[in-house]
């Protein structure tokens, strides 16, 4: 049996590949989220970034990139980017927010109006608020 290897740029894998590799229940939850709601699916990328060299998925709304998923052994971290258009929305919601990811967004620096907040979701809670964060990103 193939064992999936993230950084092997030769092969694509499937989502299945993918769910048994992290091996945490959240991500397909986070999967069957996005096909219910926004009526979209994951696409694979790789991505030669030194910070995050690897498959990757995106999470696309029509053309624009809701989020980036990056698969980790018993979680993912999520990239969210949170730019002029979703700041005000986003602070309001902020506060509803648990406190790592409260922690996260005022860590994160702003850069030409935009904060790039990468997420760990390893638990239910982190994933309701992404779910919360990701309905500001889709409006």
């Amino acid at each position: 049996m193939y064992h999936w290897d993230k950084r092997d740029a030769t092969y694509k894998p499937v989502l299945e590949e993918v769910a048994a590799y992290i091996k945490n229940p959240l991500f397909k939850e986070l999967c069957d989220h996005f096909e219910e709601v926004y009526h979209c699916f994951p696409q694979f990328h790789y991505s030669r970034c030194s910070m995050a060299m690897g498959w990757n998925l995106k999470f696309k709304k029509s053309s624009k990139n809701i989020c980036t998923l990056y698969p980790q052994r018993g979680y993912f971290d999520v990239l969210i980017v949170i730019g002029k258009k979703e700041k005000e929305a986003f602070e309001k919601l902020l506060p509803n927010l648990s406190y790592s990811f409260q922690r996260v967004y005022t860590e994160t620096g702003e850069m030409m109006g935009q904060r790039w907040l990468m997420l760990s979701i390893e638990d239910l809670c982190q994933l309701e608020d992404l779910k919360k964060c990701i309905l500001v990103r889709a409006k």
